[in-house]
């Protein structure tokens, strides 16, 4: 899903930065510019705290959810390896982005290489979609392990875990490889300057001077297939999960039951909510400064990363016990 909405919300801000005195005639542009957020360059400094602190706290978070996992031998089960490959992915995600935007807030280091822009796009696009892909194994997780407990260890065994990991890599990563391939042969003869913080496809390809409809039905096709496959599993998943839960006799134990879908909820919303407002935005919000458009899709795209270990770290009480232990004995 967030794929999608970054193809849709991003094809209508380059207009906004294009003019005869940007426009060039190249081929085979060496650089981009990346022109960070137009309008608010003054305040870039500023706009850069929350951005940093966003960074630290996905990074610190993220670590120490694999460090906790890793060392906690009753965390060594296939829900906690799910949280370990999404805490891989939201790294890699956030790594990839982060630093080029804060070194555009902190020393106006704007240019890109045509090679580093590339590179970025495909890994946020094969992050983002091997996310989503996660969510859905996870949701998978939650299904076993409500609507078939006493088969739950013989079907997700360690190397199922592990090739529905590989899987969803391979997803991502064929997926997303014809991006970088086909904006490498366009000749580029409008403009070299991208008004975003980071190498975004639509965007890359909106500079080309050449028919670009088979990259733009394919990135189409590939979003909307990714976006519908994953939305339909994870539905079909709790609608049986639900149908289990209202089976049970009492209240408490459906409470009990559906406590612990809580955290795996709380991450798909923090996920979809944000991608959610950033559809309406596109949709509704042409009126919309750009500068507006592009904070809210940096965040969007910077959030998940931040909130993912926080959530698990306050609703899973193995995770958090373990924290508080470690952070106990470190005390002492």
């Amino acid at each position: 899903m967030k794929e999608t909405l970054f193809f849709l919300r991003v094809g209508h801000l380059l207009p906004y930065c294009m003019s005869d005195s940007n426009t060039t005639d190249f081929t085979n542009p060496s650089t981009f510019i990346l022109l960070g957020i137009p309008g608010l360059e003054m305040a870039h400094i500023w706009i850069s705290i929350p951005f940093c602190t966003m960074y630290i706290i996905a990074i610190l978070g993220n670590f120490t959810i694999l460090f906790i996992v890793k060392r906690e031998p009753s965390l060594h089960g296939p829900m906690y390896y799910f949280l370990c490959m999404l805490a891989v992915s939201d790294l890699v995600l956030s790594t990839s982005t982060l630093p080029k935007m804060l070194s555009i807030f902190w020393f106006n280091s704007r240019e890109i290489s045509f090679s580093a822009c590339l590179t970025q796009m495909y890994f946020i696009h094969c992050f983002l979609v091997m996310d989503s892909g996660i969510l859905v194994a996870m949701a998978f997780d939650r299904y076993v392990a409500i609507c078939n407990p006493l088969r739950y260890s013989t079907i997700l065994t360690n190397p199922v875990v592990a090739k529905i990991g590989l899987a969803l890599l391979l997803r991502g990563g064929m997926l997303v490889l014809p991006y970088p391939f086909l904006a490498r042969q366009w000749p580029y003869c409008r403009t070299n300057i991208i008004p975003y913080l980071f190498c975004e496809h639509m965007a890359v390809m909106k500079l080309a001077c050449a028919d670009i409809r088979v990259s733009s039905y394919y990135s189409l096709s590939v979003a909307f297939l990714v976006i519908a496959l994953d939305v339909f599993c994870i539905a079909v998943s709790y609608t049986q999960i639900l149908r289990a839960i209202f089976s049970l006799p009492t209240k408490d134990t459906r409470l009990k039951t559906f406590g612990t879908c809580g955290s795996h909820l709380c991450v798909i919303l923090a996920s979809y909510i944000p991608a959610v407002f950033s559809l309406l935005m596109h949709w509704f919000g042409h009126n919309v400064a750009l500068h507006f458009h592009v904070l809210m899709a940096s965040a969007y795209l910077l959030m998940p990363p931040m909130l993912h270990p926080i959530i698990y770290g306050v609703r899973t009480k193995q995770i958090r016990d373990r924290l508080l232990q470690l952070l106990t004995h470190k005390g002492m």
